[in-house]
């Protein structure tokens, strides 16, 4: 259930009132009685992340950050990386031969 701030347009009193979606807008002010309260446009609900932190690797699955571990200490070039004048795969295939 949301949330609404309501002001008084006649005595200026301002609050909040936790109230249901379906229930309609209060118009008594309970300061002063008059028929003059409206609802006022809120910024909503804040976002709260608890945790040690929130990032695409901390929801990876045990295997793959294993294998990710694996991939970085053997020094397995990214695509980025990549030789382009073809020598790269030769010249691996030739130390591991040795």
């Amino acid at each position: 259930m949301p949330t609404y701030d309501y002001i008084c347009d006649s005595c200026e009193h301002q609050f909040e009132l936790f109230q249901s979606i379906t229930e309609s807008p209060k118009r008594k002010c309970p300061e002063c009685g008059r028929m003059k309260l409206r609802r006022l446009i809120g910024p909503g609900a804040a976002i709260l992340f608890k945790g040690s932190g929130f990032y695409k690797t901390d929801y990876r699955s045990p295997s793959y950050r294993k294998a990710a571990k694996a991939e970085k200490k053997n020094g397995a070039p990214d695509g980025s990386k990549a030789r382009s004048d073809g020598k790269g795969a030769r010249e691996k295939s030739a130390k591991s031969s040795d």
